[in-house]
């Protein structure tokens, strides 16, 4: 009989279970990870409470960490004991983007927590290319957070921030909490964090921010002849928006939150991103070449160092039978969180 593990399975939109599975078994080139910590994206409860996955029934979760504790001969890059951080992207490594490079443009690409099953679980089987073994000063809760780090990392550098920049970052959730503490590494001479919470606010103040509005006319007025540029993590209508809005002649906005309502500009936002000669970019996921790339290098640096901060996110470390509960908590916003970790081996 295989051996048991206990995960949250998701059966469809809203049916959450905690219950136990059997173990998967590693093949081919591939390591079994025993999850360490594994954190709440924003995509997880869409996906779990409303949107569903690819596939169902699905182990969520995809923003994780954990250790090695079975690897065959052909596994590289971790041996038996390493903590790594996974990259939640498995690239097909065959498709013209894979091959110029551009993973997070993977035109067939597999995907832990909805295409396969994720992290919300005990144990999770890895492909030897996505065990991505961190640095020693790295624990594992910063593991797990290496994900959202690493997007805001990949979206700042589609921009050209540098030195003496004005920048403006709306949307104050873990993205938003570390884009701000990349722009200031990078720079900044100011950050603006815009969000409705004023207790996210706080949190931006201390991730670095300079300035804080909850109201786009505030964010307006702070912007004078307009942000260098403005970061949109948030991913509503308005906010993206008032990106646009922000942004200084030859200046750049970019997005990386996903709007779940069709996007319009005001005729006074587009006419300014012609006359400002604005650019807006896209930022999707966060891998370059060679995989996970050089923004995942740089989040282990920074967080080895010290540089990029990331405690001060956590609002809730909690065991898997906490998390249909929770999850619907989030959904309705009945709780305040910003960085919620679930640890697959504590119990409530």
């Amino acid at each position: 009989m295989p051996e048991k593990m206990l995960a949250a399975v998701l059966h469809t939109p809203g049916d959450i279970r905690v219950e136990e599975v059997s173990r998967p078994e590693p093949g081919p080139g591939e390591a079994l990870v025993r999850v360490e910590a594994c954190g709440v994206c924003g995509s997880d409860i869409a996906r779990m409470l409303s949107a569903g996955a690819h596939q169902m029934p699905v182990i969520c979760g995809h923003e994780f960490s954990g250790r090695v504790v079975a690897a065959g001969s052909d596994v590289t890059g971790a041996a038996e004991g390493d903590l790594v951080s996974v990259p939640p992207l498995i690239p097909c490594r065959k498709c013209a983007e894979c091959q110029r490079g551009r993973f997070s443009l993977c035109l067939d690409y597999d995907y832990f927590g909805s295409r396969r099953d994720g992290a919300y679980a005990e144990y999770v089987t890895v492909p030897s290319g996505n065990l991505f073994k961190v640095p020693e000063k790295v624990t594992p809760e910063a593991a797990a957070m290496m994900d959202p780090a690493a997007i805001a990392l990949h979206a700042i550098w589609r921009t050209r921030l540098g030195i003496g920049h004005r920048v403006a970052v709306i949307g104050a959730g873990p993205i938003g909490l570390f884009a701000i503490q990349w722009a200031r590494l990078a720079g900044a001479s100011e950050v603006l964090a815009i969000d409705l919470n004023d207790q996210k606010l706080a949190m931006a103040a201390e991730a670095g921010a300079t300035q804080t509005a909850t109201r786009a006319e505030d964010a307006r007025e702070l912007a004078g002849d307009g942000y260098d540029v403005v970061v949109e993590s948030a991913g509503s209508p308005a906010t993206v928006d008032l990106a646009a809005s922000l942004c200084a002649r030859h200046g750049e906005a970019v997005f990386i939150g996903i709007p779940h309502a069709p996007i319009e500009f005001a005729k006074e936002t587009f006419n300014a991103f012609l006359r400002r000669e604005i650019t807006l970019h896209g930022a999707w996921n966060s891998f370059s070449a060679p995989f996970p790339g050089r923004e995942w290098r740089a989040v282990a640096d920074a967080m080895a160092s010290g540089a990029l901060r990331w405690e001060f996110m956590i609002t809730h470390r909690l065991g898997l039978d906490a998390l249909p509960e929770t999850m619907r908590r989030l959904g309705d916003r009945s709780i305040f969180s910003s960085k919620v970790l679930f640890r697959p081996g504590d119990r409530v």
